[in-house]
């Protein structure tokens, strides 16, 4: 059930920065907060793109924030409902986190993997995966999945790779249901050796 007055919008893409995209609709264009791994893959200026949206109002402030796909906004209302998470710490998180690795992170109480998120600290990462401990697991968790993921990632953790660490590798690996836990590996040996820009 989505709870935002606009649920998303379809329009030309005008405009991006760091965390956000400009999408002009009808006339009107719409500054809407993105996670930053998404802006990339939104595409060139001019095409025509989709956000699913939240609305979210704070005091005499309306803030729109928008997502590629449909589990990653009901992740996002999700990450609000967590005391002490504001909507700009759970854009954080989802920069961080695609909805299946958060959700492989929540099932295995890895608080090491928050590190690093903007305004994450060990606390508010201890209540991320206490209170959504058991919540994203029907929507994004298949069922039998866990197994060949966690072998998947004891594999890397073997080679010398953080828990953490592989797991968000193994998130990049597309169709991951149709791929064998050996190219699995593979692939996400392939994401741990691509050179990455400095911040």
């Amino acid at each position: 059930m989505v709870n935002s007055l606009i649920s998303s919008l379809r329009g030309t893409l005008d405009g991006t920065g760091p965390d956000w995209a400009e999408i002009q609709v009808g006339g009107v264009t719409f500054k809407v907060n993105v996670p930053s791994s998404a802006v990339s893959n939104l595409g060139r200026l001019g095409e025509q793109v989709r956000l699913y949206t939240s609305l979210q109002v704070r005091e005499d402030n309306l803030s729109l924030f928008g997502f590629p796909t449909e589990d990653a906004r009901r992740t996002f209302e999700l990450l609000i409902g967590v005391n002490g998470v504001g909507p700009r710490v759970a854009l954080a998180v989802l920069s961080r986190f695609s909805p299946d690795a958060l959700a492989a992170s929540v099932r295995a109480g890895d608080i090491d993997s928050f590190m690093g998120v903007p305004g994450v600290g060990k606390k508010t990462a201890s209540r991320i995966l206490l209170e959504l401990k058991g919540k994203l697991e029907g929507e994004w968790i298949i069922e039998g999945a866990g197994s060949a993921e966690s072998d998947a990632v004891d594999a890397l953790v073997a080679l010398g790779y953080t828990a953490s660490d592989a797991r968000q590798a193994l998130s990049t690996v597309v169709d991951r249901d149709d791929v064998s836990i050996e190219d699995q590996v593979r692939l996400a040996l392939q994401f741990i050796a691509e050179p990455r820009p400095r911040s």
